[in-house]
């Protein structure tokens, strides 16, 4: 069994994979102030619950965009789990390009992603991926990364109107009734909902109408909220929740073997 690590700016993704199956996943709160013992102990909490022993485990793979986070997280899986973990960024030969004017900037979660959907679909695809931002990932079905789009996350949104503003509340992301609301939380989560569904079928649109090959790419939904705004975009045609982590196991195999 390998043990994966997404690590994002606000959640981490942490994926158990037997062979190519994903047989457990966690997400945790990506602190940087967490010491690697820890760590240490959180990872062993976590693989008990799987009913996984730590001689079960064979290797480990880490995609981060949280430096300060990376070193910890790898001394802890040396220390406490006696694992010697990869790391990925934009010099692992992966088989992919990075056609961008600074590949060593394009972040791990989004070349891990360009394994992974050139690997599984074989096609031209866009894949929007759902995390603190949203981003929009272009990827030709040879694995060469075209580039995207950046955009605030759809919680970091509803987050910054709370903050920001003194009489509208943090309100629960789910679909309201209708889109006119009738009182302030119904109002806030259609803005939110379904502002991001028409962000993100605009944007797709946009982004095929400039797709530099004759083809429609698929559009791919991965992150914590794809399956949740699926129902309000058009132009989402499938979902993989955890495709990134599927790019970590991938990774792992083509650099360990």
């Amino acid at each position: 069994m390998i043990l994966v690590f997404d690590v994002g700016n606000t959640e981490t993704t942490i994926g158990l994979f037997d062979e190519d199956a994903l047989v457990a996943h966690w997400r945790v709160t990506s602190d940087p102030s967490r010491t690697p013992d820890e760590i240490g102990v959180l990872l062993q909490s976590l693989l008990a619950t799987a009913g996984t022993a730590r001689d079960q485990l064979v290797g480990a793979a880490i995609g981060s965009v949280v430096p300060p986070l990376t070193g910890p997280l790898a001394e802890a899986c040396r220390g406490w789990l006696g694992l010697d973990p990869i790391l990925i960024d934009g010099k692992s030969p992966l088989g992919i390009t990075l056609d961008v004017d600074e590949p060593l900037t394009v972040g791990a979660d989004r070349i891990l992603n360009t394994l992974a959907a050139s690997r599984l679909y074989e096609v031209d695809t866009i894949v929007v991926d759902l995390g603190t931002a949203t981003t929009y990932d272009c990827i030709t079905a040879e694995g060469v990364f075209l580039g995207g789009v950046i955009q605030p996350g759809v919680t970091t949104s509803a987050a910054t109107l709370s903050r920001r503003t003194s009489k509208l509340p943090a309100t629960e992301l789910v679909a309201p009734e209708r889109v006119i609301g009738r009182r302030t939380e119904e109002c806030i989560r259609a803005g939110v909902l379904y502002g991001a569904a028409e962000s993100i079928d605009g944007l797709v649109r946009r982004i095929t109408a400039e797709w530099p090959r004759p083809v429609t790419p698929l559009v791919v939904a991965t992150g914590g909220l794809a399956e949740t705004l699926r129902p309000f975009c058009e132009r989402i045609e499938r979902v993989e929740p955890h495709l990134t982590l599927i790019g970590l196991r991938m990774a792992y195999a083509m650099l360990r073997g």
